[in-house]
């Protein structure tokens, strides 16, 4: 198998598909998953994933939670233990079914062990579809970090152990996004994986990147407020540098005592939920993305700020690390770093420098899309290398 710092030279060698070889016509695909796609990264993934697919001829239904207005549809939706701003939901059995029945997929992608997941690996076993599992979550390094998830580790580590070693028994494929996740899925019982690549919105890369303005003064978080995004570092820098600008975007358990730590310092400033549509303006809005994550399989918002060439500071737990040709437009906090003297240290380079870092971001972003694309047509079509123990894209 290749790793993701060699996936570049040899994906564009025998396994790259050939320039007008980018067309999805014939191929029908379900993405049955538990994450919507308003509310994490893994909702995030498979929506711009269909939207590529889509756009190259592939008809792509995918059937999730939605979260709209404040309100969830798609089943019936109950707390998530941990985490009051997320549901747990029961997909509606006959609205799924129909769906299937009118998609008729040849494939069907699976990226979450919940009750979506389960149905979509039932019936793609129903109809002899070729289930391709999706491995983007580390739950048991998330229960370590979420109190209210640990006093319950028992059932649900059990739960969720159990649905992943079903859905890599039976899917002829488990993708993941960095090596460790790889080793993960091994662990827990994989036969046959590879590595995936991240899609990102088209019009990130279609529309023109703002330059770099002519300091380094507006930081910007998004994602969730939860333990595992370590948001203590983000409030230890805006109080080291008073004079940077520090926003948080997102919601999660940890948004009251976010509030509070806004109210107590002056350049920190909460913006809430932020709908997808306006992520691109606010982080063109912005000189560095920060993502000082503990558990991160690989870092999407990250990915995104890097296609809009922006500024990226990350830690060395995320995975996006893993992939040499993003690994060169990142900065990484130091193992003797806190955040704040990473940005310092970041702030202090001539801006010619940084912005022909923004420069590679991007065009790094650029070229993992594509050639990520290109593999899950690949994978899609059942060529991605048959019999072989690992794969990758």
């Amino acid at each position: 198998m290749l790793s993701p710092s060699q996936s570049g030279s040899a994906l564009d060698g025998a396994h790259a598909l050939a320039p007008d070889a980018l067309n999805g016509t014939g191929l029908r695909i379900a993405i049955v998953s538990d994450a919507a796609p308003e509310r994490n990264g893994v909702g995030a993934y498979y929506r711009d994933l269909a939207e590529h697919l889509k756009a190259i001829g592939a008809r792509v239904d995918l059937i999730s939670p939605r979260f709209r207005a404040g309100q969830w549809y798609g089943g019936l939706a109950l707390p998530l233990p941990g985490d009051h701003t997320q549901r747990f939901v029961l997909p509606s059995l006959p609205l799924v079914m129909r769906r299937m029945g009118r998609l008729r997929p040849d494939v069907v992608i699976v990226p979450t062990p919940g009750p979506f997941g389960m149905v979509g690996m039932l019936l793609a076993k129903r109809r002899h579809a070729r289930l391709v599992v999706g491995f983007h979550t580390h739950f048991e390094r998330l229960a370590e970090l979420n109190r209210d998830w640990l006093a319950r580790s028992g059932i649900s580590q059990a739960y969720l152990n159990a649905c992943n070693r079903a859905l890599f028994r039976e899917g002829a494929l488990v993708l993941a996004n960095s090596e460790e996740m790889l080793d993960i899925a091994r662990d827990i019982g994989a036969k046959r994986v590879g590595l995936m690549g991240t899609p990102i919105p088209k019009g990130f890369l279609d529309t023109p990147p703002k330059p770099l303005g002519p300091s380094v003064r507006r930081v910007l978080f998004a994602g969730r407020l939860a333990p595992e995004k370590n948001l203590g570092a983000v409030v230890e820098a805006a109080a080291a540098l008073p004079d940077m600008q520090f926003q948080v975007a997102g919601d999660g358990p940890l948004r009251q005592w976010l509030l509070d730590e806004a109210e107590r310092l002056p350049n920190l400033h909460y913006v809430g939920w932020v709908k997808r549509q306006q992520i691109m303006p606010l982080i063109d809005s912005t000189d560095v993305l920060v993502l000082p994550s503990t558990v991160e399989s690989f870092g999407t918002i990250a990915l995104e700020a890097m296609a809009r060439s922006r500024l990226v500071v990350v830690s060395s737990d995320c995975g996006i690390l893993s992939w040499e040709a993003l690994q060169r437009g990142l900065f990484q906090i130091h193992a003797n770093e806190t955040l704040g003297e990473t940005l310092a240290r970041v702030r202090a380079l001539d801006h010619a420098i940084l912005q022909r870092k923004a420069d590679i971001a991007r065009d790094g972003a650029r070229e993992l899309s594509e050639r990520n694309l290109r593999h899950w047509l690949r994978v899609l079509r059942g060529v991605d290398g048959d019999g072989a123990d690992d794969v990758s894209i």
